[in-house]
């Protein structure tokens, strides 16, 4: 007799105790269905799961797996306020057969809209009579015409001016909405797809000011991502991220808020061999080019 399956979470802490790295790849096998056995070509599918490390964030885990930080909460049914403890297991792909949510886990989706086309009217019923026979004629009660009136003009009616169309959501929709986040020489630019370059460097002077591109909330303020050294992430809205690496000197706490403009780091070289910051704009946990979405200088 065959010993009972593991369940998944035990069966992924064998795998990966002991292990020095955080983020591996095991197997997850088709979940059984009552009354059906699974039959044994059924293929299994590759899971990459994190052990979550004392310092680890939800928003750094996602950061560094080009995550959408609310595609990782959901896939490991992890509501607000988003909460993670060191040991715990997350998984860093969807369960099989769902797809990417489009709402942060925990908050309930849109109403459904009714359908605003009007329903087709229903035809009257048609009188029969016998096969072959007259329908008998409706009487139609005559009345007299009215006599014709004057129609009166309508009354004048001012237009009233259009409506200022508002922006389509939070900073970035529209070039030149984010501020530079420091002064300098743009020393390497982004590149789709280059996991390497992912943003821009801009070369400066160690200690000068870096500052927020835009308003929002710090959701990471540490130096636990390998290759971005003294590290500050901040949440614009629930799409928009924005990413300073390699300060010298961390100014704001993680939950802290910052206006656009204000001074959250000074500039460093940690983890880079010259002066400058590593900047990403990020959408959906995608990395986007910043240099349209910044003034022209």
């Amino acid at each position: 007799m065959m010993p009972p399956r593991l369940p998944v979470l035990a069966l992924l802490a064998l795998l990966l105790g002991g292990c020095a790295t955080t983020t591996t790849v095991v197997r997850e096998e088709p979940a059984p269905v009552a009354g059906r056995a699974v039959p044994p070509s059924a293929p299994a599918m590759g899971v990459a799961v994190h052990r979550v490390q004392a310092g680890d964030t939800l928003y750094g885990i996602a950061f560094r797996n080009n995550l959408d930080w609310r595609a990782l909460a959901a896939w490991n049914g992890i509501a607000e306020p988003f909460v993670i403890r060191p040991g715990q297991l997350l998984r860093l792909t969807p369960p099989a057969g769902q797809r990417p949510p489009a709402t942060v886990a925990g908050r309930a989706p849109e109403p459904a809209r009714p359908d605003p086309r009007p329903e087709p009217a229903t035809p009257p019923p048609i009188p029969r009579g016998p096969v072959g026979a007259p329908a008998p004629a409706t009487p139609v009660a005559t009345r007299p015409a009215p006599a014709p009136v004057e129609a009166a003009p309508p009354p004048a009616v001012a237009e009233a001016p259009p409506a200022a169309q508002a922006p389509a959501g939070g900073p970035g929709f529209r070039p030149g909405q984010w501020l530079w986040p420091t002064e300098g020489q743009v020393v390497a630019r982004f590149a789709e797809g280059d996991r390497s370059r992912q943003g821009i460097a801009i070369a400066g002077t160690a200690g000068q000011p870096v500052r927020a591109t835009a308003a929002g909330t710090v959701v990471y303020s540490g130096a636990g991502l390998v290759g971005f050294g003294e590290l500050i992430i901040i949440k614009h809205d629930d799409q928009w991220l924005s990413a300073y690496g390699h300060n010298r000197r961390r100014l704001v706490a993680e939950g802290a808020t910052v206006a656009a403009g204000q001074q959250i780091a000074e500039l460093g070289r940690t983890g880079t061999s010259r002066d400058m910051l590593h900047f990403e704009i990020r959408r959906a946990g995608r990395p986007v080019d910043p240099l349209p979405l910044l003034p022209r200088r």
